[in-house]
């Protein structure tokens, strides 16, 4: 007897379906899983069979065949164990239903025969609705990660049981209906204020800038000068979420197993903050199966990396593609995977090895050669990709006791979407959306320099030793800088600030 479901695996964040075939033939009992399972497949039959049976269902005495199509695909994770469940329990002709085709099926079975989550659901529940299926299954504590698109009965389901009598008709269970207008509005909350910053109002200005067009920023400045509290506020003050955004967030972190059993919709901007400890792996994504590294958990968000010359060499030179593509593709000779990593890069480091080489109070105790050392763990074009470069100071007593909050999240956020409306309008069918992804072509064609900027923009390239994509950087700095002014035109002093905030470089940070 042969039956057949419907399931979905997972490349990089999307989903392909999985046809489930299994064949139930006489002979001496074996139960065989073909079609490149991994190790996790290969074990689920003692999963299923233990689920079958405590379930309250005969399970077959003969010999099971499971078939994984399409077969030249590498298949892995627990998420087969209810598909796999649902074609032995149709060819036993204990599920009599015949649509069982009509609806994928995704879930891990315990041996109680409790149906667990898995990774991707959301995921899985786009591509059933690609499909045009009748409704996709899944366990209860993913239904309402995979009822987020709409558009696609979502039907949860607790135990094995339960799957059986709903398609027998013993059981109604409704889709799943979410408010999203109201999740997506209590997600959307940050515990964190740039009121709480005290002083710093020249970094304040440089972060401001970098959020307003999306640019890569490196603080320096000694220990506890505020960095970290500047780099964690940064998300707060970045554009408000799209929707669209916020799902694709979503997915990843689903893909990476990272929702939390009460987290429906990442809501907020990704903030993360990986150790210096990192292998290039971990931050880039990979691995035997391919997963999303740090980059990619940042998309639309902010990377943040402290202590930045404590990282070793070779992570962070693989962050030069994802700088640069937004996206990271790792191939292994299994497959290929893409993971998008469209981000901002928040990096923040000492001046010097004991971190007080800038500081008027504290006396540096290094020397010149590991300083020079210290600097040039970080290597030329990885300082270049980074658009603004800005000096942390330590605080001020009059600063951290003043009473006055500083400007709030929220009114620097409204002067950043107002410069980001004035960027998406001018990209308009460019494919692109902010300032820092403009290619030689925009900016060519929207950011041209007046003759006293220009005569300034020569100087700087003398005078700094600035390379082509330096020179490049400075020019989407002072657009953006002119987008917050509200300025059509880059005039001298939009042009000024920006080369300032390349200054560092010229000190020796290269």
């Amino acid at each position: 007897m042969i039956s057949k479901a419907v399931s979905s695996a997972i490349i990089g964040v999307d989903s392909y379906p999985v046809n489930v075939e299994v064949d139930i033939a006489d002979g001496l009992p074996q139960f065989a899983t073909v079609g490149l399972p991994d190790t996790a497949v290969k074990e689920s039959k003692d999963r299923i069979r233990a689920a079958i049976k405590n379930s309250g269902y005969r399970f077959p005495e003969g010999r099971v065949t499971v078939n994984l199509a399409p077969a030249d695909i590498k298949k892995e994770g627990t998420g087969f164990d209810l598909p796999i469940a649902a074609g032995i329990l149709a060819a036993e002709e204990i599920i009599r239903r015949k649509d069982l085709r009509q609806y994928v099926i995704v879930g891990e079975l315990s041996l109680e025969g409790t149906v667990k989550s898995v990774a991707g659901a959301l995921s899985a529940s786009i591509q059933a609705r690609k499909m045009q299926m009748q409704g996709i299954i899944v366990p209860r504590d993913n239904a309402a990660e995979a009822a987020l698109i709409g558009g696609i009965p979502v039907i949860p389901v607790e135990f094995l049981s339960d799957l059986v009598d709903f398609f027998n008709g013993l059981k109604e269970i409704g889709p799943v209906e979410l408010s999203l207008s109201e999740i997506f509005r209590n997600s959307a909350v940050y515990q964190a204020d740039f009121e709480e910053v005290r002083g710093q109002e020249q970094a304040k200005r440089a972060v401001e800038i970098a959020a307003a067009g999306a640019h890569n920023i490196l603080m320096v400045g000694p220990p506890g000068s505020g960095k970290t509290m500047l780099a964690q506020r940064l998300p707060t003050i970045l554009p408000d979420l799209e929707f669209e955004e916020a799902i694709e967030i979503t997915k990843i972190y689903s893909v990476a197993g990272l929702l939390g059993s009460r987290e429906t919709l990442m809501g907020t901007r990704p903030f993360r903050s990986p150790h210096h400890t990192i292998s290039d792996v971990g931050l880039i994504g990979g691995g035997q199966f391919p997963r999303p590294g740090e980059v990619s958990l940042a998309h639309n968000g902010v990377l943040f990396l402290d202590e930045f010359p404590e990282f070793k060499k070779n992570a962070l030179e693989v962050l030069r593609q994802p700088l640069e593509d937004g996206m990271v593709t790792i191939t292994r000779s299994a497959t290929s995977a893409t993971f998008p990593a469209r981000l901002m890069l928040a990096a923040a480091m000492n001046p010097c090895p004991c971190g007080y080489l800038s500081d008027p109070r504290r006396a540096c105790r290094c020397s010149q050669l590991q300083v020079r050392q210290y600097r040039s763990r970080i290597s030329g074009p990885l300082l270049d990709r980074i658009d603004i470069h800005i000096e942390v100071p330590s605080v001020r007593f009059s600063d951290l006791e003043g009473r006055k909050p500083g400007e709030s999240s929220q009114t620097i956020r409204e002067r950043v979407n107002r410069a980001r409306a004035i960027q998406t309008e001018r990209f308009a069918g460019a494919g692109i959306s902010c300032n820092a992804h403009m290619s030689a072509r925009h900016i060519k064609e929207f950011c041209r320099l007046c003759p006293e900027s220009k005569k300034l923009m020569e100087m700087a390239v003398d005078q700094l030793g600035l390379s082509a994509r330096g020179f490049t950087r400075i020019i989407k700095a002072a657009r953006t800088i002119a987008d917050l002014e509200g300025s059509g035109e880059i005039r001298h002093p939009h042009v000024s600030e920006a080369i300032h905030y390349r200054s560092l470089m010229a000190a020796g940070l290269k």
